[in-house]
């Protein structure tokens, strides 16, 4: 079933009128992608809101031994989700990226559904829960690299990507904010149903996308040559439709002879020896371990912290620890903005990496003494954790994907988007399997961890920023 598209036509003499067309075309893209991933990621909230619940009276996970077991559950979506997540972006530069992200819209809501049956079948069984984490895993790996694929074809060359990226992305925060809200308000009514909500909204979302989404400008008659035009910001020049011809194949059906080839995909391999693939990678496998681990741990944190000599309920620990994702959503979008206002991702993402050593000390610190503090400080380290993450996986995998190392080949986004977001997902992987086990000694242990892992992605920019401050002081003379 292909999208509803509007019928192709000669080039109107007004210009104006058809780059509106374009731009209601890109708005269209842009708000479904954002919507499609938001619900991936409400969809993997529910783990992290149902952990305090599940260590208390839900065996396998009471115990000793019960932390242990929800780190390894974490790993075995993430590991999964990593693993998968090379070949999806392999597959996505292939597909249909339309009908393969709506096809993962609804195995991941059958996935999540799947967690949620076990709490009213009375399921106790640990390879059940770790089973239906890796089904969830692979399933959701193709979603990231489809989105930026479409993101990329509709928004590649556009002038402000950092700040347009950066706005798109805090569908992450959104979506964790989105989660953890419905799963913490249905979760006095039995945890199952906190995985059942948000997997009712992916799947509906899913089946939205598989309708409407237009993945490709090619694909709505539009003229890729004209489309770098406007994405640019010339609005003045005229963006032209595609002059369709059409022929009737041996089954009377009728085909659409595109204007222009589209460029092939390139190899697994030759994306990771592209300019700065594999630094920013590594950077990220760094960075995603600290944000994951707020991701799956922060609300388990929170209920068995004290604030202001007070511990708080499943449900408030849980509605309390948007908050950070909250930060995150504005220091994605500062980190974009500033990214384009200095022209330099390098520099930026090391900024705001060194920045959020000293905002996760005072969060430990200080956190507890009163309310207000833990808000402020979860805020800030919200902030500064999830600003670099946030550019690195979207303006970075963008810049990356059509540079002029690959002439601009827009079909090398979703390798180069799956490469450094799956290697980022192995340090996902590892940071909340890491913390289940160092909780167990102290939470100062883990937040050493944190810090530490900050401090190594700062190393993996070093020789990117020193070229990037290099060139701004030349570029002076």
């Amino acid at each position: 079933m292909e999208p509803a598209a509007a019928p192709a036509s000669p080039a109107s003499p007004d210009g104006g009128h058809a780059a509106g067309t374009v731009r209601r075309r890109q708005y269209a893209a842009l708000g479904l992608t954002f919507a499609a991933y938001a619900a991936f990621h409400a969809s993997r909230k529910p783990p992290s809101i149902v952990k305090a619940v599940l260590s208390a009276e839900w065996a396998p996970f009471t115990g000793p031994e019960g932390t242990h077991h929800l780190g390894e559950l974490d790993v075995a979506f993430l590991a999964a989700y990593a693993a998968a997540m090379f070949a999806a972006g392999h597959l996505a530069d292939r597909a249909d990226l339309r009908v393969l992200l709506g096809a993962a819209m609804l195995a991941s809501g059958a996935a999540s559904a799947a967690l949620g049956a076990a709490y009213f079948l009375g399921v106790h069984s640990l390879p059940f829960f770790l089973a239906a984490q890796v089904a969830s895993g692979v399933v959701q790996s193709a979603g990231w690299p489809c989105v930026v694929a479409v993101v990329g074809n509709w928004f590649g060359h556009a002038s402000r990507r950092g700040t347009i990226m950066g706005v798109w992305n805090s569908h992450t925060s959104v979506g964790n904010i989105a989660g953890s809200v419905l799963a913490a308000a249905v979760l006095e009514f039995g945890w199952g149903w906190s995985f059942l909500v948000p997997a009712f909204v992916i799947a509906a979302l899913g089946g939205v996308v598989l309708v409407f989404l237009v993945a490709h400008p090619g694909d709505a008659g539009f003229d890729l040559e004209a489309m770098e035009v406007e994405m640019s910001g010339d609005g003045g020049e005229e963006v032209e439709l595609l002059v369709e011809d059409k022929k009737e194949d041996d089954d009377g059906e009728l085909e659409l002879e595109m204007g222009s080839q589209l460029p092939r995909a390139i190899g697994f391999l030759e994306a990771w020896r592209l300019p700065g693939v594999a630094e920013y990678a590594f950077c990220l496998f760094f960075s995603k371990l600290v944000a994951y681990t707020f991701l799956y741990w922060l609300p388990f944190y929170i209920r068995n912290n004290a604030v202001a000599g007070q511990f708080l309920s499943h449900k408030a620990s849980g509605i309390l620890s948007i908050v950070f994702d909250i930060g995150g959503v504005l220091g994605g979008i500062s980190a974009g903005f500033l990214s384009d206002a200095i022209g330099a991702r390098a520099i930026t993402s090391a900024l705001f990496l060194l920045l959020s050593i000293p905002a996760l000390i005072l969060y430990r610190t200080f956190g507890s003494i009163s309310m207000h503090h833990n808000i402020a400080l979860m805020f800030i380290s919200g902030y500064f954790v999830n600003g670099p993450y946030s550019l690195i996986t979207t303006a970075v995998a963008t810049d990356l994907g059509t540079q002029d190392a690959i002439k601009g080949n827009s079909r090398a986004l979703a390798t180069v988007s799956a490469i450094i977001d799956g290697t980022g997902s192995v340090g996902a992987a590892l940071g909340p399997l890491l913390t289940g086990y160092i909780s167990t000694r102290g939470w100062n242990s883990v937040f050493f961890m944190l810090i530490v892992s900050i401090s190594l992605a700062l190393v993996f920019l070093i020789r990117i920023a020193r070229g990037e401050i290099v060139a701004k002081i030349g570029a002076r003379r």
